[in-house]
């Protein structure tokens, strides 16, 4: 099998990695907009190095790998669709509802595949965590609380193409929320602060969020969020039931202090980042997309998927400015 990969900056660089060792992949061409910095990742893994991404589309790969800017994903998603090759896109597919759903509508007319990197569908916590919910074991689920708490801000320049916060960080937490739990978002109410370093009020994002946000069974929800947890990279979803409470991302490593005497120590190594904390997600998910391509498995996160969590984000976004109550009717593309 010959995968293309568009896009060699950080995560881009473990994709390869990945699929540079995986024994279905026959072989890895890549480019960026840097060219240099493609022949430098190439020569050392062993791949090849293409000019432009035109390259990628006339060299008779079978499947594309899209770790690109945020704001190339659309074209190059529909790019993909057009050629009929199935693609694995780092989220969002667009940041915002109108080039979310014209990505989209490529595909279904090219009836190619698109899986979205929602890499926390493969973290072990997390599945263990839906288990637990579709099986029964927690009784009627009431509450939920989620929460990605990142280390420290990213470069400013970063920050007017994210997306924001709620639709750059807090995405996971919604693509989780619906996966763990099988229920539909109804409601949201989210606020933020900026009263941290003056490049988010000057890039008119948040550096911390909280929303609360109700499911179709009743089921209440906090999500919060922030740039600038100094303790660590901090991700974790608690859900309580009538019958027991679980926990996901609390062990050893979880950047958190009790205050108890005899509470548990504060963790020597916390988590540096989101790719220490689940590179072992990153890499199956990637596993899963090969097998979609080779006709092996369905396919794990539909690009559809990726929409459903936007659009929380973007009600997420309107309650935030109109400080008001949002029902998830109000937003396109339900």
């Amino acid at each position: 099998m010959r995968i293309g990969l568009i896009g060699t900056g950080r995560i881009g660089t473990f994709h390869a990695a990945v699929l540079e060792r995986y024994r279905e992949v026959g072989q890895l061409v890549m480019t960026d907009a840097d060219p240099a910095r493609a022949i430098a990742l190439a020569a050392r893994i062993g791949a090849t190095a293409a000019p432009t991404v035109d390259e990628i589309f006339t060299w008779g790969v079978d499947a594309v790998v899209i770790t690109a800017a945020t704001s190339a994903h659309g074209e190059l998603i529909g790019r993909a669709a057009r050629a009929g090759l199935p693609v694995f896109c780092e989220k969002p597919i667009a940041l915002d509802l109108p080039g979310t759903l014209a990505a989209l509508d490529e595909v279904d007319r090219a009836g190619t595949v698109l899986q979205l990197g929602f890499q926390r569908r493969f973290d072990a916590g997390y599945t263990a965590a839906r288990e637990a919910v579709r099986s029964g074991r927690l009784g009627r689920l009431h509450t939920v609380r989620a929460m990605t708490s990142d280390p420290a801000p990213p470069p400013a320049a970063y920050l007017p193409l994210s997306g924001g916060l709620y639709r750059d960080c807090l995405v996971h937490d919604f693509d989780m929320l619906r996966w763990v739990t099988g229920r539909e978002v109804t409601e949201v109410y989210a606020t933020g602060s900026d009263a941290g370093p003056a490049m988010f009020r000057e890039a008119g994002d948040v550096d911390t969020a909280a929303a609360v946000l109700t499911l179709d069974d009743g089921t209440l929800v906090t999500a919060t969020a922030t740039r600038c947890n100094g303790a660590g990279y901090d991700v974790r979803m608690e859900l309580s039931g009538e019958l027991d409470t679980v926990v996901v991302g609390l062990d050893d490593r979880t950047p958190v202090a009790s205050t108890e005497p005899k509470g548990p120590p504060a963790a020597d190594r916390p988590w540096p980042g989101f790719l220490e904390r689940f590179a072992p997600a990153y890499e199956a998910e990637l596993v899963a997309f090969v097998d979609v391509v080779r006709g092996e498995r369905e396919n794990p996160c539909d690009g559809r998927e990726a929409l459903h969590a936007l659009r929380i984000a973007e009600a997420c976004e309107l309650s935030r400015h109109e400080r008001r109550v949002v029902r998830m009717a109000e937003i396109a593309g339900g």
